[in-house]
């Protein structure tokens, strides 16, 4: 830590990954609190990378969507990667908001070449990066091509913990939530127990993912995709529970992304309703009211 903290005096940029290291090295008795906010548990030095770069994407809607293709044929993968691109980019096509191109573009790019990079060790799975709107049109897609007999077998969709709402850790995931709240697991709690009311084949609520037992909650889900009709109706209700869930709790700590995020939602599904937060402008009316 010392080395780190004299080479960034120098001009070196440093974070944190989000494994608790800044956590544990305060710990240790190692400097790395934030000067004049030594007392503030979750302030640090340096940021975390969700505060500096991951936390504005999550906040946009967009996280690690993921599926499996449980035939075990690289055919299946092969069609999901093809079809994925063709569903993303059909969106682009309809037009997407500015702020969002950048990730759609990306997404495109690597899932265009993801099978050249061989990435695939034991079962046929892929992950990609996806907002709300993108991850309902691909779970649709695919349970329509395995509806046709384009696919055999089914396709389990899930995700990454570390994602838009699957996870409250004030070390990392909820490390950029500055309204005092960033200590509590309502995110994590509520979107796995929203996600089995809406039709997850599975939840899990489990502590530890990333950071560190006793640091960190995490909710997660697998919902198997057959070609049903049912299965279908149930993925676009989960899917828009587990994304927007996390928009609008961050949208509720002041994230500007999110605000836009979960006002564009609304937007485009009517049935969706968020309470939207109040501004405050003024900070002197909050120091006023103790």
């Amino acid at each position: 830590v010392s080395a780190i903290n004299s080479l960034s005096d120098a001009g070196m940029y440093f974070f944190d990954y989000g494994n608790a290291f800044l956590l544990e090295a305060r710990r240790s008795g190692a400097h790395v609190s934030k000067k004049g906010d030594e007392a503030n548990a979750n302030a640090f030095r340096y940021p975390s990378y969700v505060q500096d770069i991951m936390g504005d994407i999550f906040s946009l809607g967009f996280g690690p969507f993921r599926w499996v293709c449980t035939s075990g044929r690289t055919e299946d993968l092969e069609k999901t990667d093809r079809l994925a691109q063709e569903v993303l980019e059909k969106i682009v096509a309809g037009g997407v908001p500015k702020e969002i191109e950048q990730q759609y573009s990306d997404n495109i790019k690597w899932i265009r070449e993801a099978g050249k990079h061989q990435m695939v060790v034991g079962s046929q799975a892929r992950i990609l990066y996806s907002d709300q709107k993108g991850r309902m049109a691909l779970a649709m897609r695919f349970n329509q091509a395995i509806a046709q007999g384009d696919i055999q077998g089914t396709i389990v969709i899930s995700r990454d913990h570390h994602d838009v709402s699957g996870t409250d850790s004030p070390f990392r995931e909820t490390s950029n939530v500055y309204d005092g709240s960033a200590f509590t697991a309502d995110m994590a709690v509520q979107n796995c127990i929203g996600d089995s009311f809406r039709g997850a084949t599975w939840v899990a609520l489990h502590n530890g993912g990333g950071v560190g037992w006793g640091e960190v909650v995490n909710g997660g889900f697998g919902l198997v995709l057959d070609g049903s009709i049912e299965q279908g109706r149930k993925a676009e209700s989960m899917l828009g529970w587990d994304v927007s869930n996390g928009v609008a709790r961050r949208a509720w700590s002041g994230n500007g992304n999110a605000d836009s995020t979960i006002r564009r939602a609304m937007d485009e599904d009517p049935r969706l309703r968020i309470t939207l937060p109040n501004r405050v402008v003024s900070k002197s009316l909050l120091e006023n009211l103790f």
